[in-house]
Parts: C-alpha cells; structure tokens; sequence
C-alpha cells in the first residue's frame, strides 16, 4: 500500500476556494483505479491548514493517479497557497490494527467483551 500526504497552509482570503476545490475532488477520486482511500483533513488549530491523505493499492496505480487531470487540478491550486505543497509518499509493507494494540498492551482479542472494555475505559 502506498500512502500520499500533501499539507497545504492555504491564504486565509483563499480557504473557501481551497476547500471547495478539494471537495469536488473526493467522488472522482475514489472511482480512480487503484484508489484505496480520499480524506480531507483540516488542523483543529489552523483551519488554513489542510491536508490530503491518500491511500493507493501500488506504485502503479498511484503513478497513474500523479499523471492525471485530477491531481493536476490539487497541484493547480498553489497560487492559493502560501507556499508550495508539501507532499510525502510512504511506502507501507505492512498495515495492523486493534491487534497490534491489543498486543502492545499485553491483551488478546478473544470474546471476552470486559477485556475490549478495559480498553475502552
């Protein structure tokens, strides 16, 4: 799985524009092949402050997304920016969830509900 995180401190004067843009993106986004994930996330401290996170099947598929319309449009909005996007691809070989919790935590995920809500708590 390969993840994209593009951060963006949007001009405060242009963060309307900046969001609605992005928004338009999601529903096409998600129909592109490959395409695992599409979330906008804005900093609870600095709603000029966005980010893009992407998560992508392969290499391939993302490679193909970085070539189209779509991402054209998000790097076409850098004249609304304050500086350039900031953009990260991670390579992730392996992926865990409430296990991997569970473990670090010295518990196990069996059917004993008042294990979970220990958790919980």
């Amino acid at each position: 799985m390969i993840i994209v995180r593009i951060s963006m401190q949007v001009q405060t004067e242009k963060q309307k524009e900046v969001m609605q843009t992005l928004l338009s993106l999601m529903v096409p986004m998600e129909k592109e092949a490959g395409c695992l994930s599409y979330a906008l996330l804005s900093d609870i401290k600095d709603k000029n402050t966005l980010y893009v996170l992407e998560e992508w099947e392969n290499r391939q598929k993302l490679e193909n997304h970085l070539k189209s319309d779509l991402f054209g449009v998000l790097l076409g909005i850098k004249s609304l920016l304050h500086r350039p996007h900031g953009i990260r691809i991670y390579t992730v070989e392996k992926a865990e969830g409430m296990n991997a919790v569970l473990s670090a935590r010295g518990k196990t995920n069996n059917s004993d509900s008042s294990k979970i809500k220990e958790i919980k708590q």
